[in-house]
């Protein structure tokens, strides 16, 4: 139980650094993508996220899907990584900036968002509903790409009938939408004085490695090097 409440409380800590990291500065980052193109890369993963995507207090090249990119180079397979993570991004605002999104080529979608959500107190249906309509827009526009749904924590002041509910949104709408699904990103991470940075919250490059391991694992055998 402690683990668990730890674990919630980073989730909750993180969502108030990305809440006041969100500025304008931020708000012209949402305008772009970070991609790591590799030579002769033929097909396209997106990563949709928050801070934990973007990499906040990290090098570009320190964030877990550009790690994800070098184990995809390490294999020699044909993809390229683009992080379109923005720090302090509800459901709603990923929802809001995906027309953008959509008009590149991707093969796989990697969806990452909700802790905002939770950190706010946002309705779980809203949320839902957000990330189910972010579902349904990539399926509609690239219905050949394969979907990866991130799932999230919400903090454990909420009480056990919302955080139940939240936790509950995303093996759901994984089953809904028969999509392969990362139980949870910050899984050995979250509460872990030495895999965080400064402010206790955001992986340090280290902790960053167990983030890309996370999500290695569930994204290694959707790729295939044709």
């Amino acid at each position: 139980m402690l683990k668990c409440t730890a674990v919630l409380f980073t989730v909750l800590a993180c969502g108030r650094a990305e809440q006041a990291d969100s500025s304008a500065g931020n708000e012209a980052r949402s305008e772009g993508v970070s991609a790591t193109a590799t030579p002769g890369a033929v097909k396209t993963i997106v990563f949709i996220g928050t801070s934990l995507t973007a990499g906040l207090g990290l090098e570009p090249e320190q964030a877990y899907p550009a790690l994800i990119q070098e184990r995809i180079d390490e294999a020699e397979l044909s993809y390229r990584v683009v992080n379109a993570g923005v720090s302090g991004e509800t459901s709603a605002g990923a929802l809001r900036r995906l027309e953008w999104l959509l008009r590149q080529p991707m093969d796989i979608v990697v969806i990452e968002t909700g802790a905002n959500d939770g950190l706010r107190a946002l309705s779980v249906n809203t949320m839902r509903a957000n990330i189910d309509s972010i579902i349904s827009r990539v399926k509609e526009t690239h219905p050949k790409a394969r979907i990866v749904l991130v799932g999230m924590e919400a903090p454990t002041n909420l009480g056990t009938r919302y955080t139940g509910r939240f936790r509950d949104v995303y093996p759901d709408l994984a089953d809904e939408h028969d999509l392969t699904l990362v139980p949870f990103l910050l899984e050995g991470v979250a509460a872990q004085e030495a895999l965080n940075q400064g402010d206790g919250v955001h992986p340090n490059a280290a902790g960053a490695r167990i983030l890309a391991d996370n999500v290695w694992k569930i994204l290694r055998p959707l790729l295939t090097d044709s």
